[in-house]
């Protein structure tokens, strides 16, 4: 039951990386001059979201 509950939430991290580089890359296409603050952006927000994946791997584990 654990697995089912975790898979739902690598789901949901994929999910939201896609959609945070989709948005990354549609700005740096529009404006090239932000590339640098763009993309230490979104390798921030990509970890966050990671990390979030393997808070639910812990609470998976401890249940």
């Amino acid at each position: 039951m654990g697995a089912i509950g975790y898979s739902l939430g690598v789901i949901g991290a994929a999910l939201g990386i896609s959609l945070a580089a989709y948005g990354a890359m549609t700005s740096m296409a529009r404006q090239p001059e932000v590339q640098g603050r763009l993309f230490t952006v979104f390798i921030l927000a990509s970890a966050f979201i990671e990390a979030l994946a393997l808070i639910g791997f812990v609470v998976t584990l401890i249940s």
